[in-house]
C-alpha cells in the first residue's frame, strides 16, 4: 500500500516544493474550520478541516503574500488527475480565488490554468513552476504588475496578521483589491450571512489604508443596529478615526464615516438627500461601501454613488445573484429588478461563497428544513392552495377584528387568497393549531427554552403567535413542575419598539426565547444564539427570505450552536428554487398585472370555527453536490449517499476491513457526498446520535441492522468472552475498559490518544498492559475487528 495522503503530502510533496523554491512563507495550509456532527443527541465539531495549500508569492520580504495557486494533494497510489476535477471546481468557483489549479500525487502533477482554460498533461513533480514563474503568469494574465503603484494594496500585509481571518475572507478581499489594479473601481462581493461581510470591509479599507491610497471612506448600512455593530468593528482597527453619522453630526474629522441611509436623507424615492448633499460635496470620498446593497431597490440611496463617481464603490450582499423566479409576485419581479440593476451597476460579483459553502467548510450553521401542511378543514392552505372563497365561510363566526361586531357572509369578500391570512382575514384556530404543533416539536428537539423567530403576517399577528405560545409554554411549566422563564414568548416588530429586545434575544440565557416579528429581523441583525427560523407568513420576495433563512446560519459557540431548523408551515422554502444558485432570468413585463395592494378602508375580519389539522410534508436539508448548493429531501439525501458508499465499498465486509484502519476510513468518507459531512448529517436526521457512523453507514448501504454504541460494547464483551478469558487479565480489563469507552465515544472514542489516560482505562492496566502482550496497535486493530463483527 502506498502512502497515506497525510504522508505523501509531507514526505513527497513537501520536499519537491521547497526543492523548486517554495519556501514555508510562501506556502498557507488553508484549514477549514472543520465538518459540524451531531453526537448523542449534540452537534460537534471534527478536530480536523479540509486541508489546501495555497501557493502564494511576494514582491519584497515585508510584503503580503498573494495567492496565486492551490495544489491538491492525494495519496501516493491514486493518479495525478485524482484530485483535479474537484480543485478545478474551487478555481472556476473561485472559491480561492486563484488562477493556477494543480493535483499531485507526490510523484507526478498536473495543471489547469483558469487564464486558458487548459489542463497540461502529468509531469514529474521537479518540473513544479517556481514563484518566479508563476508570478509572471499571474501579472500577465491579470494585466498589471504587483509592483504597480495600483497594486500596493494588495502587497500591503494585513495591520494584525493573517491569523484572523478565513481563506474565503482572505480571497474577497484579494478579489477587490484586484479589480481596483486593473483601473476598475466597481466591484460586487456575494456573501452569505455570518461570512464575515462587515470583517471583510473593515480589512479591505485598512490595507487601503495603510498602502496610502484613502482619503475618506463611507459605509452605508440600513439600520441604526447595523450602524451600532460596524462602528464597533471599525473602532476596533481605525480608533477614533471611524465615526457613525447620526444625530445631524457629520462627522467630517473621521476618515471612515459609518451611516445609514435615513441618516443621508436617503431612505426612499420621497426622500430629498438634503444631509448627503449639504454635509458631503461630490466626490468627498474615496471609498464608498454599500451593505446589504439589494435593499432599496436602487431607488434614491443610490444618489450616494452618483455623487461619487470616482470613488471605489463596493457592493456586499446575502442574497444569491442569481435568482431563479419561480413566480411572477410584485415582490418577486421588484427582486428581480433589483439584482438586475446591482449586476448592472457593479458587474457580476468579483467573489461569491454561498451558505453551502459555509456549511461545507464548517464555518455556518448545518440546515434541516421541516415542511408542514396546514389543512383548514378539507383545505390545504398552503402555496399550493389558493386562499379560502366566501362559501368557505359559511357557518363560521365571523367578526370585525377591530370592533368585534358578528358580520354576516355578505360582508365578507368573495376570496381571501392564502397570502391574506392573519393580514386581512384572522384565523385563530390557524394560529392555535400552528403554535401548538412548532410547540411539540421545541419539546422533541432539545426542548422550549430554543432561541427562535418567528415570521409573521402582520403585528397583530405577532401579538396572537406570541400569545399562543406564552399561554402553551405556561401550561408546560406547570405540568412539568418548572418555574417558567419569562417573558418566553414576545413581540419584536419595529411597531412595538422591538429593537429595544434584541440584546436579550441576543444574550439572555433565561428568557426572551421567542421572537415573533414581521420584518425587524430579517435582515444584517447578529442573532447568532437563534437556532429556529420559523415562517407562519407568506413569503414572496426570494431576496427576502434568503435573509430571513440567514438569521440562523451564524455558529454560536457559547451556547453550542452548530446547526438550525427551519420550520415551514407557508411552503416559503419553495423559494431556494430548483437550486439555491441558479441561473439569472433578465427582467422581463409579467404576464399578468401584480395584484394591487388591499384599500384603506377594507375590515379586517376574523373567523372562527375551522377544525385545522398540520401534517408532514417533508424533510429537507441543503447540501452541496456537484460544486451546487441544492435543496434535497433527506431520503433523495440519503439514496445518494447509499450509491456512493456502496460504490466505494461494495460489500459489508469491504466497508468493515476500510472502517477498521483509520486512513483508509478517512480516505472513504472524504469520498462520500458533502465530503463526509454526510453520514454525520444522516445520524442527526435519523436521531441516532447514540449509535456509532458504523452502525450508519452498514444499515444505509447494506441493511444491517443498527446497534447502539452500548449495544456494540455489550455484545463485543459477552461474545468475545472465550477470546479475552484467553488474554492476561491485565489485558482483558484493560480491553473491556476500552471497549466501555467505546460505549461513550464510538470509534474515535477508541482512537483517541488520550483513551489510555481515561481513569478506567489506566485502573485495569493501560497501555503497559497492552505493551506486556505484543503491539499496542494490533491489539487495538484486533479490538475494532471484533467490535464490528457482533
Amino acid at each position: 500500500m502506498g502512502r497515506s495522503e497525510v504522508e505523501t503530502r509531507t514526505k513527497l510533496i513537501d520536499p519537491a516544493l521547497h526543492a523548486r523554491g517554495w519556501t514555508e512563507d510562501l506556502i498557507r495550509r488553508e484549514e477549514t474550520a472543520g465538518t459540524i456532527e451531531i453526537i448523542d443527541g449534540r452537534p460537534r465539531r471534527r478536530a480536523k478541516g479540509r486541508v489546501d495549500y495555497t501557493l502564494r508569492v511576494k514582491v519584497a520580504p515585508d510584503a503580503q503574500p498573494v495567492a496565486v495557486g492551490l495544489l491538491e494533494a492525494k495519496a501516493e497510489d491514486l493518479p495525478p488527475t485524482h484530485g483535479l476535477e474537484q480543485a478545478k471546481c474551487y478555481a472556476m468557483s473561485k472559491r480561492l480565488n486563484v488562477p493556477f489549479v494543480f493535483a499531485s500525487n507526490g510523484h507526478l502533477f498536473v495543471e489547469f490554468d483558469r487564464f486558458t482554460g487548459l489542463t497540461s498533461a502529468p509531469r514529474p513533480l521537479t518540473a513544479f513552476p517556481g514563484p518566479g514563474e508563476l508570478q509572471a503568469r499571474y501579472e500577465q494574465g491579470m494585466g498589471f504588475r504587483l509592483d504597480d503603484d495600483a497594486a500596493k494594496p494588495l502587497v500591503t500585509p494585513y495591520k494584525t496578521g493573517e491569523g484572523f481571518r478565513r481563506y474565503y475572507q482572505d480571497a474577497a478581499i484579494r478579489a477587490v483589491m484586484e479589480t481596483i489594479a486593473k483601473g476598475e473601481n466597481r466591484a460586487l462581493l456575494t456573501l452569505a450571512t455570518g461570512a464575515g461581510k462587515t470583517f471583510i470591509a473593515v480589512n479591505l479599507l485598512r490595507r487601503i489604508a495603510d498602502a496610502g491610497q484613502l482619503r475618506r471612506a463611507l459605509f452605508v448600512c440600513d439600520r441604526d443596529e447595523l450602524r451600532t455593530q460596524a462602528t464597533a468593528a471599525f473602532r476596533a482597527v481605525f480608533g477614533a478615526d471611524a465615526a457613525p453619522v447620526a444625530g445631524g453630526e457629520p462627522q467630517k474629522n473621521a476618515r471612515i464615516l459609518i451611516a445609514t441611509y435615513q441618516t443621508l436623507d436617503l431612505a426612499s424615492d420621497e426622500a430629498d438627500a438634503n444631509f448627503l448633499t449639504a454635509h458631503y460635496p461630490e466626490d468627498y470620498f474615496s471609498h464608498i461601501v454599500i451593505d446589504e446593497c439589494h435593499r432599496s431597490a436602487w431607488g434614491k440611496w443610490s444618489e450616494v454613488l452618483r455623487r461619487n463617481p470616482s470613488a471605489v464603490q463596493v457592493g456586499l450582499t446575502a442574497t444569491p445573484r442569481e435568482i431563479e423566479l419561480t413566480e411572477r409576485s410584485r415582490e418577486a419581479i421588484t427582486d428581480e429588478r433589483i439584482s438586475a440593476d446591482n449586476i448592472r451597476h457593479f458587474g457580476e460579483p468579483v467573489y461569491e461563497y454561498d451558505v453551502g459553502q459555509g456549511i461545507d467548510d464548517g464555518y455556518l450553521a448545518a440546515c434541516e428544513i421541516i415542511r408542514r401542511d396546514i389543512f383548514l378543514g378539507d383545505k390545504p392552505s398552503n402555496e399550493r392552495e389558493s386562499g379560502l372563497d366566501r362559501p368557505d365561510l359559511a357557518g363560521k363566526v365571523i367578526r370585525d377584528a377591530v370592533t368585534g361586531r358578528q358580520l354576516s357572509e355578505a360582508e365578507t369578500r368573495d376570496r381571501y387568497s392564502a397570502a391574506d391570512f392573519e393580514a386581512a382575514l384572522l384565523l385563530p384556530d390557524r394560529v392555535e393549531a400552528m403554535a401548538r404543533d412548532l410547540f411539540a416539536h421545541l419539546l422533541t428537539t432539545g426542548g422550549p427554552e430554543q432561541k427562535t423567530i418567528i415570521f409573521c403576517a402582520r403585528d397583530r399577528h405577532a401579538d396572537a403567535v406570541a400569545i399562543a405560545l406564552n399561554n402553551l409554554y405556561a401550561e408546560w411549566c406547570q405540568r412539568e413542575g418548572r418555574a417558567r422563564a419569562d417573558p418566553y414568548a414576545f413581540k419584536c416588530t419595529a411597531a412595538s419598539g422591538g429593537a429595544d429586545y434584541l440584546a436579550d434575544l441576543k444574550g439572555a440565557a433565561r428568557h426572551h426565547f421567542i421572537a415573533t416579528t414581521v420584518d425587524l429581523l430579517t435582515t444584517g441583525v447578529d442573532v447568532p444564539p437563534v437556532r429556529n427560523i420559523v415562517f407562519f407568513k407568506y413569503v414572496r420576495s426570494p431576496i427576502a427570505f434568503h435573509q430571513m433563512v440567514g438569521r440562523g446560519t451564524r455558529i454560536d459557540i457559547p451556547s453550542g450552536k452548530l446547526m438550525f431548523r427551519v420550520y415551514d408551515y407557508t411552503n416559503a422554502t419553495r423559494l431556494f428554487g430548483a437550486e439555491f444558485l441558479t441561473r439569472f432570468i433578465p427582467a422581463r413585463e409579467p404576464s399578468e398585472p401584480p395584484t394591487p395592494p388591499d384599500g384603506p378602508g377594507e375590515p379586517i375580519i376574523e373567523v372562527e370555527g375551522f377544525d385545522v389539522r398540520i401534517n408532514e410534508a417533508g424533510r429537507s436539508i441543503l447540501a452541496r453536490m456537484d460544486g451546487k448548493t441544492i435543496l434535497l429531501s433527506i431520503e433523495a439525501y440519503k439514496d445518494r449517499l447509499a450509491a456512493k458508499l456502496v460504490e466505494e465499498a461494495p460489500t459489508l465486509d469491504a466497508f468493515r476491513s476500510t472502517w477498521i484502519d483509520r486512513t483508509t476510513r478517512a480516505a472513504l468518507l472524504s469520498r462520500l457526498p458533502d465530503e463526509g459531512r454526510s453520514a454525520s448529517v444522516v445520524r442527526s436526521l435519523e436521531q441516532m446520535g447514540d449509535f456509532d457512523l458504523f452502525d450508519v453507514l452498514a444499515e444505509l448501504g447494506y441493511g444491517q441492522a443498527p446497534r447502539t454504541r452500548a449495544e456494540r460494547a455489550d455484545a463485543f464483551s459477552y461474545k468475545h468472552d472465550e477470546w479475552l478469558r484467553g488474554l492476561p487479565a491485565d489485558v482483558a480489563a484493560t480491553i473491556r475498559a476500552l471497549a466501555s469507552q467505546f460505549a461513550r465515544a464510538g470509534t474515535d472514542g477508541l482512537e483517541n490518544p488520550h483513551v489510555f489516560q481515561t481513569p478506567e482505562v489506566m485502573q485495569a492496566g493501560g497501555l503497559n498492559a497492552l505493551k506486556s502482550a505484543g503491539q499496542p496497535a494490533e491489539m487495538l486493530r484486533e479490538t475494532k475487528t471484533r467490535m464490528f463483527t457482533v
